[in-house]
């Protein structure tokens, strides 16, 4: 359908820390193949590669940028660099994040710092040097990678994660309110339980799970879920899609939850 056909997205996470599939990996494939041109960016520089291989075996347009999305001036070279290889961004997708296990009493101070510095200063500092390009070109969409960790407890002790994503929710209102009138739109896709590569090396995750047994995570995952199985990377990709896209041109400012139902469950 090219549904971002013309349109320049950075995706912000766009490696995969491991074999398979990544949110951000599945999302910058998918809007390489709906027509956008792909600025993808990672911290690892190889992984971003990789998924710039991906796009450009299929035959669409991407390039791959190497940045520690919490630290100001490589964020400043990031959006200075996809201006220069593409000369516009009309779609941002924040889709960096790290979980660190643990309750306040447990978590030490430099992880807690680590942790919002990786899932919310990363989001911050993409929009406040994006923002004003699009507001230059008369619009935009960016799109915050957030969690039902957001706004439930899912029986994981990770305070740190859970925390900043809820304050990305927030954060992704007041900006939504704030930008609306210069066509700017600003959304969360709120995953729930996904399979993929940073859950599967996840030590902690695993831990707390199946006492470290991935394939026992696995099962007990899919367990919590009312479809009865976790989803993919596709699924966070193909929200994302949508809000990318013109179709969501009314849209600004909500928590589109994808997770088969979990979060309506009780326990």
């Amino acid at each position: 359908m090219k549904r971002l056909e013309g349109k320049t997205a950075i995706v912000v996470g766009a490696g995969s820390i491991g074999p398979g599939w990544g949110n951000g990996k599945a999302t910058a494939v998918t809007f390489a193949r709906e027509g956008a041109q792909v600025f993808c960016v990672d911290r690892n520089g190889e992984a971003a590669e990789e998924t710039v291989g991906i796009i450009v075996k299929e035959g669409g347009n991407a390039e791959a940028f190497a940045a520690d999305a919490a630290r100001g001036s490589d964020i400043e070279a990031m959006v200075a660099a996809c201006l220069k290889a593409f000369g516009r961004i009309d779609v941002l997708d924040n889709n960096v994040g790290i979980a660190e296990v643990g309750s306040v009493v447990e978590v030490a101070e430099a992880d807690w710092d680590r942790v919002f510095a990786v899932n919310l200063k990363s989001a911050y500092l993409a929009m406040k040097h994006v923002i004003p390009v699009m507001a230059k070109q008369g619009g935009g969409s960016i799109i915050n990678i957030s969690s039902i960790a957001s706004i439930r407890h899912l029986g994981i002790s990770y305070v740190t994660y859970a925390t900043t994503k809820a304050a990305m929710n927030q954060m992704t209102r007041t900006t939504a309110v704030e930008f609306a009138p210069q066509n700017i739109r600003v959304n969360a896709v709120l995953p729930g339980l996904m399979k993929t590569p940073m859950v599967e090396h996840s030590a902690g995750l695993a831990a707390s799970y199946a006492k470290g047994d991935v394939e026992a995570m696995w099962r007990a995952r899919d367990k919590q879920v009312p479809m009865g199985h976790m989803g993919e990377a596709w699924d966070v990709a193909n929200a994302a899609l949508f809000l990318a896209s013109d179709e969501s041109r009314y849209v600004t400012g909500i928590e589109l939850v994808v997770d088969g139902g979990l979060t309506l469950k009780v326990s």
